[in-house]
């Protein structure tokens, strides 16, 4: 039984195991930021107990205080756990590669076919079906994290409420719920020992803007710059980084049209894995290969920073009371944005009673039946789509 308590000094699993996990996980998780981490606790905290409660918050806490996308972040961080660096990392690309793949194929088909007529179809079903599957895995993690404590329900509730208001995750809210339970339920006795919490400071990124500066090419230096900004700056989950690509990508650079962007937004949607994926599909369209290349790297290398600096300092002080009810603060406010983004989210995907019909359902069967794994309803949603939106849409 004790290797069950307190995994965090003996994994019971290799960091093989993990990787391979993780790649199962970037290849067919669908649904998104809130779906991939509520994938995550199910499987590794609940069912294999590779990870512990604790350490999983820590990771989703970590994830939301830093910018960049939260579910490659909370991966990043677990893969941190046992394995340290070596296991971030390999953990970190396991996540991304699979999705990547796929995105720089779709950019391949999308110029050489001249657009994809029928990604449209495909993601009017599995844009609805993602709902489904987003809710129930908020519930779940509303269920485990918030429990029964009023503090914890009042930050949800407040959190809930402005992401669906402003449609955008609020960092500084965050931040705030974490300091409120932390000074509500552990005091500092001492305030010049903040522990840990110093560690949470943005760092910045000499590593990845010297890089990016050395390159010879002007787009893919371009590229390189934009998208570091972009992993850098944007809080929240996947989807908050939407309106800042649709700002540089289509009104500053003008590298891609409304139409294509829109499009290249259905890809995320559409395909397994981070949403923040995208940043591939965008940067095969305008400049081939190397242009996916850079922009996936200039996304991702500032979240993974984010998550491994901190990490040490996390693990050190990530049991001190103070920090204990800070992380819980902090977890209770990212559940209740993750919760109001479901409702976000479905604003734009539920457009007719078909998508609304087919988010109920994909809710009532993964409701009804627990073990039902989620690909199978993300390809029968757009077999589905592909049939229904042509009959709707002529």
């Amino acid at each position: 039984m004790s290797s069950v308590a307190l995994p965090s000094s003996a994994p019971s699993y290799t960091l093989w195991q993990m990787v391979r996990y993780m790649l199962k996980l970037g290849a067919i998780g669908f649904g998104g930021p809130v779906a991939l981490v509520g994938y995550m606790h199910r499987d590794l905290v609940e069912q294999r107990r590779w990870i512990t409660e604790s350490d999983y918050k820590e990771g989703i806490a970590l994830a939301q205080l830093a910018p960049g996308p939260m579910a490659a972040q909370t991966a990043i961080y677990l893969g941190y756990v046992h394995y340290r660096i070596l296991g971030a990392t390999l953990v970190g690309l396991a996540f991304v590669i699979p999705s990547f793949l796929m995105v720089v194929a779709l950019g391949w088909a999308y110029i050489r076919f001249g657009g994809l007529s029928w990604m449209q179809a495909v993601f009017y079903g599995v844009g609805a079906a993602v709902i489904g599957i987003i809710a129930i895995s908020a519930h779940k993690l509303t269920t485990k994290s918030v429990g029964r404590d009023k503090l914890l329900w009042a930050i949800f509730l407040i959190n809930a409420v402005v992401t669906v208001l402003t449609e955008s995750e609020v960092a500084w809210l965050i931040l705030a719920a974490g300091i409120v339970v932390w000074l509500w339920r552990a005091p500092p006795k001492n305030w010049g020992r903040g522990g840990g919490l110093t560690a949470m400071a943005p760092v910045g990124l000499p590593e990845a803007s010297g890089w990016l500066a050395s390159q010879d090419w002007t787009v893919l230096m371009q590229i390189g710059v934009f998208f570091a900004k972009a992993g850098a700056f944007v809080f929240g989950s996947g989807l908050a980084i939407v309106p800042f690509l649709y700002g540089g990508v289509v009104t500053e650079h003008h590298w891609l049209n409304e139409k294509q962007f829109v499009d290249a937004v259905a890809v995320a949607m559409i395909t397994p894995g981070p949403v923040v994926i995208t940043v591939g599909f965008i940067g095969y369209l305008v400049a081939g290969f190397p242009g996916a290349c850079v922009a996936a790297l200039a996304t991702f290398l500032p979240c993974y920073l984010f998550t491994v600096l901190p990490a040490p300092y996390f693990k050190k002080y990530g049991k001190l009371p103070g920090i204990v009810a800070f992380v819980d603060g902090v977890t209770a406010a990212a559940i209740g944005a993750i919760a109001g983004s479901v409702i976000v989210i479905a604003k734009r995907s539920i457009v007719d009673i078909p998508t609304a019909l087919m988010a109920l359902a994909t809710a009532a069967l993964l409701w009804k039946f627990k073990k039902l794994q989620e690909p199978y309803i993300v390809i029968g949603a757009a077999l589905i789509g592909m049939a229904i939106y042509p009959l709707l849409h002529h």
